[in-house]
This record gives C-alpha cells, sequence and structure tokens, in this order.
C-alpha cells in the first residue's frame, strides 16, 4: 500500500517555454514526481487547466497536504480517494500530475509497471501518428530577426497537422520511418520552396507557407497512409469557415464537400476535428459518406464520457481522442475508454502542443490498450514518451 505523506507543487516550462505544473508527493516507498502539459488549440468544453491560475493551484495542494496522509492506496481505483480530496478545489492540469505521480508511486510499492497498473494483461501496442507538416494555431511564428514581442503571423495551411500514420507491427519501425519520411519531406519542401528555412512548430512540426492542397502533394509521395487535424473550430466563425490560404470562406455544406474531395484525392484515412465542435451533425454526414475511414472527434468530445455518449447517438464519430489533461482525472479516462471500447470506437491517445519530458502518456495509452499513439515525430519532450512506449515493446 502507498501513504501519500505529503504533496507540493511547482512551476516548471514547457516545451513553448511557458508554464506548467509539476507535482511532488513523499510517501512511504519514496518520492515521485509528474508533470502536465498545456494545449495552444483547446475544446471550448475542455476543463479548466487550474481552478483560477497555476500559482493559485500550487497553494492549494500546499495547503491540503496533510489531507492526504489519512489515504491509503493500494489500487487504480483509489485514485478516486485523491479525486474527493481536491474535487473543486484545483484544474484537470493539477489532478492529472497528481495522479500520474500517485501511480508511480504505486508501481514502485508494488514493483510492476504503471500501465499493469491498468491493464495487466495489455498486450496490442498503438500505432503511431506523427505530425509532419504544421498549420493553424500551432504554428503562429516569429520568424528570425523579428523581435519576440512582435505578433507575427507568417502564411501557413489552415490546416493544422498533416500526420503520417505507418503501418507496422513494430513501435520501433513506425518510429522510425516517421523519422526518415520527415527529413525527406524537409528535402521536398526545400526543392519546393528556395525560401523554407526547416522552421519548426509548436509541436516540432515543418512550418510551410504551402496551403493544405499543396502539402498533401508533397506527403502524398512519401507512400504511407495520411490524415489531418483539421481543428475546423479555429477558423470557425458566424456559421463560416474563414480560411486564410487563400482567403475564402465556406458553409458547413461547402466544407463537407471540400474535405470530401480530400480524403478521395489523397486517399486519408484520418480526419480529426473536421467541423466547428458544435456541429455534431457535420461530423455525421462526413461519417456516414466515409465509413471505413477514422472520423476522429476532439474538440467535439475532450475526453468526456458525456459528450462521447452524445457522439454515439448521433453517430459522429468512428474515433475519440484522448488527452488526459483535458479531464484531469485518471478515472474519467478509465470510463471514456471503457465506452469507446463497448461501442467500436477506436482508442487515439495524444499530447498536447505544449509538452514536458513526462512519458506517463505511453504508459496510459499501453495500459488503456489504446488503438492510436499521436506523439508527433521529433523533439526530445515527444521522443521520452515514443521511446517509453518502445521500451515498453521491448520488455514484452
Amino acid at each position: 500500500m502507498v501513504v501519500i505523506r505529503g504533496v507540493s507543487a511547482k512551476s516548471i516550462l514547457d516545451s513553448r517555454r511557458e508554464k506548467t505544473i509539476h507535482v511532488s508527493i513523499k510517501t512511504n516507498v519514496g518520492s515521485f514526481s509528474a508533470s502536465a502539459p498545456n494545449g495552444k488549440s483547446k475544446g471550448k468544453r475542455e476543463k479548466k487547466s487550474y481552478k483560477k491560475d497555476l500559482a493559485g493551484d500550487i497553494k492549494t495542494l500546499k495547503k491540503f497536504s496533510d489531507y492526504f496522509s489519512e489515504e491509503i492506496i493500494e489500487k487504480f481505483s483509489d485514485l478516486r480517494r485523491v479525486e474527493d480530496i481536491v474535487d473543486g478545489h484545483v484544474g484537470a492540469n493539477t489532478l492529472f500530475a497528481l495522479e500520474s505521480a500517485v501511480l508511480k508511486a504505486m508501481a514502485k510499492e508494488q514493483k510492476k509497471e504503471v500501465w499493469e497498473l491498468i491493464n495487466p494483461k495489455a498486450k496490442k501496442l498503438p500505432r503511431l501518428v506523427g505530425n509532419c507538416i504544421g498549420g493553424g494555431k500551432h504554428s503562429e511564428t516569429t520568424p528570425p530577426g523579428v523581435p519576440q514581442s512582435t505578433k507575427y503571423r507568417g502564411k501557413k495551411p489552415d490546416f493544422q497537422e498533416f500526420l503520417l500514420i505507418p503501418k507496422s507491427k513494430s513501435v520501433k519501425d513506425s518510429f522510425d520511418k516517421n523519422k526518415e519520411a520527415k527529413k525527406a519531406v524537409e528535402m521536398m519542401l526545400k526543392y519546393n520552396n528556395s525560401k523554407f528555412k526547416s522552421e519548426k512548430n509548436d509541436e516540432d512540426a515543418w512550418v510551410t507557407p504551402l496551403n493544405e492542397k499543396e502539402v498533401l502533394e508533397v506527403l502524398k509521395k512519401i507512400k504511407l497512409p495520411l490524415g489531418l487535424d483539421v481543428a475546423a473550430s479555429s477558423f470557425f466563425k458566424r456559421k463560416i469557415y474563414h480560411y486564410k490560404n487563400p482567403m475564402l470562406k465556406r458553409t458547413a455544406a461547402e466544407q463537407l464537400n471540400y474535405l470530401s474531395n480530400l480524403i478521395k484525392n489523397f486517399n486519408l484515412f484520418y480526419i480529426e476535428d473536421p467541423f466547428d465542435e458544435n456541429d455534431f451533425e457535420s461530423f455525421a454526414k462526413l461519417l456516414k459518406k466515409f465509413p471505413d475511414n477514422l472520423i476522429v472527434g476532439d474538440d467535439l468530445t475532450v475526453t468526456n464520457h458525456k459528450l462521447l455518449l452524445k457522439a454515439l447517438k448521433d453517430k459522429s464519430i468512428s474515433a475519440i481522442i484522448v488527452k488526459p489533461n483535458q479531464c484531469g482525472s485518471l478515472l474519467e479516462v478509465k470510463q471514456v475508454c471503457e465506452v469507446a471500447r463497448d461501442n467500436n470506437i477506436k482508442i487515439v491517445f495524444s499530447h498536447r502542443s505544449g509538452e514536458t519530458n513526462e512519458s506517463i502518456l505511453a504508459d496510459l495509452a499501453f495500459g488503456f490498450q489504446a488503438d492510436f499513439f499521436k506523439c508527433g515525430i521529433t523533439g526530445k519532450e515527444r521522443e521520452a514518451k515514443l521511446k517509453r512506449l518502445v521500451e515498453i515493446e521491448r520488455s514484452l
């Protein structure tokens, strides 16, 4: 059993150099810590990262530190005891980091891996989904020579992520394939545009002034399965999708036709957030047209089992993004995964754009038997998680 003898927290910097929370716990089996990432492109129904702000959550954990000492943690479901203490007092980032640290303590005490606490019989490894070229909110770049304080948004694709999804039995092989492909894409982008300077965005994906069709023309030469994270809510306003590259407006019906053509012309099998986060109906129309493709909800469902149930009722999605810090509670994550699995909805565990070196996401994805693991391709914060998944693969 694990007895928590003290809890503290501090702020650290994520991969975007923005502050996020790092939680430490002292227990009868040693000290353990974990951190939470930050999202930039957030669904409106996502839980707040902090109750009021980061500093406030740090103070709250300090104030509540002694409350945990009477709780005995022995199994995954005992996280309920942690949640009962802090419920309503801290935000989702803080709760996720705290519960992650508790899982690490439990794993140490029981001489197990973290994933074994969730599902000791886990066998299936997820398929990798890697962001190769970026646009949207993740690519609000400041070119060299322009002061960081200057708000500058260069020309970029309107869609947020252009994804490579190798089909391989080995995680290590997929990881290597994605890295090789990303390097090849860099050469192609240089060949296409002499102004391409190998700049990278928040997720370490290439930044380019090309539009989405031009990007897909480049990527189709790679001969790997492709996907998109449209992040359509980020350019939806007053019932219209406002494209900037090139400048044009599309209604929901026109967006449906446009995406349908892209799916057919570029053989895309993964489409995430193709419509605004409130438009369950348009998601359903796209899924009806492409029943064999993955129509993926992220902003639509924000790792919330009630929103997942609505998406199921409306037949809106065939896959769901799971970002543990969208809800904070790993018990809610478990519920979302169970509902998804019971209804043949594919599970995609995902990183955030502002990441830390925390690698527990890999254990959670494997423990909950995710179908896909969306975690970028390069960058030390992304690779920490990918290498952990490779390590899990080797241990099997």
